[in-house]
């Protein structure tokens, strides 16, 4: 009897032990499994949380690339420029009517010298404060986002880089840089994409004369308010004035040469010169960013 006992609760051990270890190891792979299914959970939570509330960039990004392809054709030489790299003939009245075509505003302009390559220009601009002109882009779908360009002379020295757009506006004035820009655009003589090239020979080179090109080439309507702030000769046959129209503060160029036709003559200030808006600034605005034989001839 005891003998039979002891025996049996022997043969009990090891499968109570094995139950025990089967229950263990399930009890593992639950919760493995589990954490498995919980990770994965989390992932796909977090990435469909930031597919849902990050913005989708990629309409305002090709503008910003369609942009840098339009100055690359800018600063393409010509075919009969002996193999030269010159860059094209146009002014910052160029530079804002490309970006306002691509639905932006200019914020800056500058140069420094580049060392051996020459003079090296700056530009940042806001784009995305109207969407494409062809398609239709939903409201969500097209933030405002801010672009650095930097480009010397020819096609390739062409640079394109997101940057972070200010967090105030330009005026000191309190709201946001995206609602002044807006504003500034509405405030433009005839409107966005109105730039164009136009010949200014033949009116004289006074505040005047400045008035009436404008009138006659129709750049304003009835109801514009002009405000001629200054105007100064340039050389080569150059006059530039820095005017207020509809309180906005837009720099002309008159020019005399041959050439002058495939130059826009009036275009809005930066965002950072929209207050001083001096002559001075207008002068190295309107200055060619270079000059092309094939073109120029």
């Amino acid at each position: 009897m005891t003998t039979h006992a002891t025996e049996r609760r022997h043969d009990q051990r090891p499968g109570s032990g094995q139950t025990r270890g089967r229950g263990i190891a399930s009890r593992v792979l639950l919760l493995s499994v589990t954490a498995l299914v919980a990770c994965a959970t989390g992932v796909a939570g977090t990435l469909l949380f930031q597919r849902t509330t990050a913005p989708d960039t990629s309409a305002v990004d090709a503008q910003a690339a369609g942009l840098a392809e339009d100055l690359r054709g800018d600063l393409n030489a010509g075919f009969y420029s002996g193999g030269g790299t010159y860059g094209g003939q146009f002014t910052e009245g160029t530079l804002v009517a490309r970006v306002e075509t691509h639905g932006g505003a200019l914020l800056s302009a500058g140069a420094a010298q580049g060392g051996p390559g020459g003079t090296v220009h700056t530009a940042e601009v806001m784009l995305g404060l109207f969407p494409p002109s062809s398609g239709t882009v939903a409201a969500n779908a097209y933030p405002v986002r801010c672009y650095r360009y930097t480009f010397g002379v020819g096609t390739y020295s062409v640079k394109q880089s997101v940057t972070s757009c200010p967090a105030t506006r330009t005026d000191g004035r309190p709201g946001s840089l995206a609602a002044q820009m807006g504003a500034l655009l509405t405030r433009q003589p005839t409107g966005p994409h109105a730039y164009r090239q136009t010949a200014t020979s033949g009116y004289a080179h006074t505040p005047q004369g400045a008035l009436d090109f404008l009138k006659d080439k129709h750049l304003l309507a009835a109801g514009d308010a002009v405000t001629v702030v200054s105007g100064t000769a340039a050389g080569d046959g150059v006059y530039v004035l820095a005017l207020r129209i509809n309180g906005a503060c837009q720099y002309l160029r008159m020019d005399s040469t041959p050439t002058s036709a495939r130059l826009i003559p009036l275009w809005t200030a930066p965002a950072v010169e929209q207050e001083p808006c001096t002559v001075k600034r207008a002068v190295a605005a309107t200055e060619l960013y270079g000059t092309d034989p094939a073109k120029a001839g």
